[in-house]
């Protein structure tokens, strides 16, 4: 899907992230966590307007995402992202996304990048599946690669997809790399 069936016209004036950072070296490693995140938020939103609603965020680590990831998804282990989309109309509130500290960082420094940079593509990467993209297919995976890539250019991201070390798009532990 491309976010196509999402009909919002603008930004919602009252879109937030709800960061909670609850395990993981997090604050040392985004500096200001709260700025890098609603600098996501905004640069998404702006070129995917459906992504303006409010999302809460937990910045965790692998055990705390190995155990959402089998309640939810009944796969075993962590994974760096995932994505949790309200699953009804509820005004302006997109769902929820959590990132996983260790495996956020042990991918960063794989691929010579650092974990702010990596925690931004995982960010934006779980909004746009939380306005409906995925990247099961390969035409909707080059679809919403190149919206990220987009993205992650106006906050001063390199391209994630273009790095030498980046063997997959962001998750490694399956063939639905994050959801």
């Amino acid at each position: 899907m491309s976010g196509e069936d999402d009909k919002r016209d603008g930004p919602d004036e009252n879109a937030r992230i709800d960061l909670r950072i609850e395990a993981g070296d997090w604050a040392a490693a985004l500096g200001d966590p709260a700025a890098l995140v609603e600098r996501c938020r905004a640069e998404t939103a702006r070129a995917a307007p459906a992504a303006a609603g409010s999302v809460d965020l937990l910045l965790t680590d692998d055990d705390r995402v190995a155990a959402l990831n089998a309640s939810f998804r009944g796969k075993e282990g962590s994974t760096n992202v995932l994505s949790f989309p309200s699953g009804e109309p509820a005004p302006g509130f997109l769902g929820d996304i959590a990132l996983a500290y260790e495996t956020c960082a042990r991918e960063a420094a794989r691929d010579g990048k650092s974990i702010a940079d990596h925690a931004a593509h995982l960010i934006v990467h779980g909004l746009l599946h939380l306005i409906g993209y995925d990247h099961l297919a390969d035409e909707e995976a080059t679809a919403m690669e190149r919206l990220e890539s987009d993205i992650l250019a106006r906050l001063g991201v390199t391209d994630p997809y273009a790095l030498p070390n980046q063997a997959t798009a962001p998750d490694e532990a399956g063939a639905k790399r994050a959801t």
